[in-house]
């Protein structure tokens, strides 16, 4: 039996931060992606006010985002009733997955497939991180 490797994220480096959105999102929706980052995650928390975001893939082929900060996002879902505080980086996970899932329900059958596979590789990701159960509270 073989083990799996754990599931690592890595920075973007600034040199290829312009490229990154058109590749995660495709050139044509790149800015489509990007609004709804800071849509959802204006919708998210209160929190939230903007600022820097940095740029994550994952070496099972996904990717995230999260606000460049060491700050801690109140987190509040109207969908499911979900309350709770996370660090930066679980409320960039949070909010990728929620844009993620949305973008699951677009008519274009390849990029559905596309952003179908983003979203479960990123929600493996979770599973292995310290706030797993926020993230996947928050989402359920």
């Amino acid at each position: 039996m073989t083990e799996q490797q754990p599931i690592t994220a890595t920075v973007v480096p600034t040199r290829q931060r312009l490229a990154f959105l058109p590749d995660v999102f495709t050139p044509r929706l790149m800015m489509q992606g990007e609004a709804m980052i800071y849509r959802q995650a204006d919708q998210l928390s209160a929190d939230y006010n903007g600022g820097l975001w940095a740029f994550y893939r994952l070496s099972n082929g996904g990717f995230f985002v999260a606000p460049d900060n060491d700050k801690r996002y109140t987190i509040s879902v109207a969908g499911n009733g979900y309350e709770g505080e996370v660090s930066a980086l679980a409320f960039g996970m949070t909010v990728t997955l929620f844009v993620l899932g949305s973008l699951c329900w677009i008519e274009n059958e390849a990029l559905r497939e596309r952003f179908t596979d983003n979203y479960h590789q990123l929600r493996q990701y979770v599973l292995d991180q310290p706030e797993a159960g926020a993230v996947l509270a928050a989402i359920d």
